[in-house]
């Protein structure tokens, strides 16, 4: 939220403070990364941007976080709306036929958590029941990257995630980026 100018930014409503991070370990088990597919698409960097000095930088040796400054976040959150309503389900859908499973195989989605509308969108496009839906939406907000390694502790920790199951997690952003795994959860190491 540190990118975001108060008290004209029109974003500054939407995002939260997070961090989050998930650590894995080998296994002999079955649990595993099962299928995994990544997209980009540059051409839509106006809809969900954070400018560095408001001119395009190519990335090289010259450019320096700590030189420059980052201009408010930009966002045009009916064309993220209409993009991660359409590519997000398709990208899981992608990364479920490389995984060689359905969506009737998948006891959980985990989406980045941006708004509830998205969340439930995706849901009904995969026709996943929303009972199936990791969302603590209501409680965080949008903590932006963070917001799938928080929502996955927290429904580990509640219990609701179980050894075995499969979850079908997903995220987007800016670029605009997308992306999605499916994995099947092991035992936790505590």
């Amino acid at each position: 939220s540190q990118h975001d100018a108060l008290p004209t930014c029109r974003t500054c409503v939407l995002f939260g403070d997070g961090a989050g991070a998930v650590v894995l370990q080998a296994s002999d088990t079955t649990d595993a990364l099962l299928g995994f597919e990544l997209r980009s698409d540059g051409s839509l960097n106006g809809c969900l941007n954070l400018a560095y000095q408001s001119e395009a930088k190519s990335l090289n040796g010259e450019v320096s976080v700590e030189a420059g400054t980052f201009h408010p976040i930009t966002m045009n959150g009916q064309e993220v709306y209409r993009f991660a309503v359409r590519r997000v389900p398709e990208v899981i859908e992608k990364a479920l036929f490389r995984a060689d499973m359905t969506v009737e195989q998948v006891d959980w989605l985990l989406l980045h958590q941006a708004n509830q509308r998205i969340l439930d969108a995706v849901g009904d496009r995969l026709k996943i029941p929303h009972h199936k839906i990791i969302s603590n939406m209501a409680k965080y907000g949008n903590t932006s990257a963070a917001s799938i390694p928080l929502a996955l502790d927290e429904w580990v920790r509640a219990g609701k995630i179980q050894p075995g199951q499969v979850i079908a997690s997903a995220g987007f952003g800016a670029g605009l980026t997308w992306g999605s795994a499916i994995f099947r959860w092991g035992q936790s190491a505590d």
